[in-house]
């Protein structure tokens, strides 16, 4: 697919520049352009690199690498699901590339995931999204949370862009409806460009901590996520349900008990930024 034009991609290199994160950017060298299309509401590229292999451009930002997805898809899914000692019941808002499904679904069940990716070119994240314990459903998101009330138990936002017209308090009052009493939700939160996604949180979840993961292809080489709790004396920090060191090994790559522990320590000017 050489004949491909994208304007991210000159010279053989892709490179990625966003007002949300002015005075900086990413490059890869791509070796091949797999797919690209435009629909009305996405531009949709994936191409092969040598050092992170395929790699899904979503609107000319790079939403995740084959190399280092991990980080962020093992991390946002198990800091929250850990935090239950039963998370039966799991909303994935997104998910559209299988990576937070498949991480879910390695505790008891995931009920319900809304999608609207392409899934051809990422079999290693996608192929989940057929599994039994996986539902499907492509619609508007917040059409989606209208009529759900006090139903999951964990919701996974894997799409809150602060660029994002639904990025608002109403987002996630329809959050704070559909989870169950004990609830806990995960979402997206870029510490280094402090968004009202705290703001929102807050009048809904007593408990609400930050945490972090190192995917090199991210801004900056990093994202963070909130871990927000409907139960005031629940301690996010410490995981109520773990797996035996030979299951942590074999299932996941980078999480663990002990870097769930470790994680939501900071640093002093992200305690400023935090407080």
């Amino acid at each position: 697919m050489d004949d491909i034009i994208h304007p991210t991609i000159k010279d053989g290199w892709f490179t990625e520049t966003s007002d949300l994160w002015p005075g900086q950017a990413m490059a890869l060298k791509v070796d091949e352009i797999l797919h690209y299309e435009k629909s009305k509401q996405h531009d949709i590229l994936l191409f092969k690199t040598a050092n992170y292999g395929t790699v899904f451009v979503l609107d000319n930002v790079i939403h995740c690498t084959e190399y280092d997805e991990i980080f962020y898809h093992e991390m946002i899914t198990h800091l929250a699901m850990a935090s239950l000692p039963n998370s039966r019941n799991v909303l994935v808002i997104g998910g559209g590339d299988g990576g937070v499904p498949r991480e879910a679904i390695k505790h008891p069940s995931v009920e319900e995931t809304i999608v609207h990716a392409p899934k051809k070119y990422l079999p290693g994240m996608s192929l989940v999204l057929n599994h039994a314990a996986v539902k499907v459903h492509i619609s508007n998101e917040l059409e989606f949370l209208a009529d759900k009330h006090n139903q999951f138990d964990v919701i996974l936002a894997d799409d809150l862009d602060p660029s994002k017209k639904m990025f608002q308090k109403s987002y996630f009052e329809l959050f704070n409806t559909a989870l169950r009493e004990e609830g806990i939700i995960a979402a997206q939160e870029n510490m280094l460009t402090p968004t009202p996604i705290r703001r929102h949180t807050k009048p809904f979840s007593p408990v609400v901590e930050y945490t972090y993961t190192p995917p090199s292809t991210y801004p900056s080489g990093q994202t963070g996520f909130l871990i927000c709790s409907k139960n005031p004396s629940q301690d996010i920090k410490q995981p109520l349900r773990s797996w035996t060191r030979e299951e942590e090994g074999r299932l996941c790559c980078y999480y663990n008990r002990d870097v769930h522990q470790v994680n939501f320590i900071q640093p002093n000017f992200a305690r400023r930024s935090l407080a």
